[in-house]
């Protein structure tokens, strides 16, 4: 049971853009320390207005537009602070806190993942992205099934790390444990990342207390809703992962475009997510990142 809850805490809390010149605030070079493997990009951040949020984001490279979604509880850092250096070597990478997380403000307001799709598409515009590939991974994954299914003529490709689309993706012990959570038991790594970013603190019980209760009162996405998505996918889980491989099978068959891989390691493994690292952990030789490439570079016909 133990090693439940470990899992369950990390699916919860890792498991969520008018004009630039008007509604986006200047973006500033970054003066804030960063890991080394940073040191060479073309990194910017800044916030925008949208829909009621001083929403965070950070630009990274140059190239086609990717766009990561973090997961519930998460970062930018925390979530893909590993393999960002890796994308921006060929892409513009944009990464945004959504609502109550990281750097981004709470609206007073529940969390949906309709309303998070809702809210990158401002950002995008906001930043004149006409048109992007996703990368969302966990909630993040959930939320880019619905950009894709509210915005199709903002997406080309989609990478779905990690997502749930259903209830029956994951054990039926989850939704029980869903129903207790609290905050001593989110991991104390997605607490320090929140930690140290975020500009009070306090918010780290309503951060949590939102995605849980998303979480509690998940609805399935209609198959009908699945099943129009005409973009390219790519499907991404773990092998230990707490989304099961019969769900993601599922998905990638209602998906009318979608490969499927399934990959060593649990949940977020595949992209170094702060949880999952170990001493040994080599961005480089994630075998998710060819994978992602080929995928990305893939010429459809």
């Amino acid at each position: 049971m133990r090693m439940k809850r470990t899992i369950v805490c990390a699916i919860v809390t890792v498991f969520a853009w008018t004009s630039c010149r008007n509604n986006t605030q200047p973006t500033e070079k970054d003066s804030q320390p960063k890991p080394e493997a940073m040191n060479t990009l073309d990194f910017k951040r800044g916030y925008s207005d949208v829909n009621g949020l001083r929403m965070y984001y950070e630009i990274y490279g140059q190239g086609k537009p990717l766009v990561l979604i973090h997961g519930g509880g998460s970062t930018i850092q925390s979530n893909f602070e590993e393999v960002i250096p890796l994308f921006a070597k060929s892409r513009q990478v944009v990464a945004m806190e959504l609502q109550a997380h990281g750097r981004t403000n709470d609206r007073n307001k529940d969390l949906s993942f309709e309303q998070d799709a809702d809210d990158i598409a401002t950002l995008l515009k906001n930043l004149n992205i006409d048109k992007a590939d996703f990368f969302g991974f966990s909630n993040g994954g959930t939320t880019t099934l619905q950009i894709a299914i509210r915005y199709p003529e903002m997406v080309n490709k989609i990478i779905l790390g990690s997502a749930l689309a259903k209830r029956s993706g994951v054990p039926e012990w989850f939704w029980g444990f869903m129903e207790q959570a609290t905050l001593d038991n989110m991991p104390e790594q997605l607490k320090t990342a929140y930690k140290q970013v975020a500009p009070d603190t306090s918010g780290l019980q309503t951060m949590h207390d939102r995605d849980a209760n998303r979480m509690v009162n998940f609805k399935d996405i209609p198959d009908e809703l699945i099943k129009s998505i005409q973009a390219p996918a790519l499907i991404i889980i773990g092998d230990k992962d707490v989304i099961t491989p019969e769900h993601a099978i599922e998905l990638s068959r209602q998906l009318p475009h979608a490969d499927l891989a399934i990959l060593p390691g649990g949940h977020g493994a595949y992209i170094g997510e702060v949880t999952t690292l170990t001493t040994h952990f080599k961005a480089a030789e994630l075998a998710t990142l060819p994978l992602i490439k080929s995928f990305l570079d893939k010429e459809e016909k």
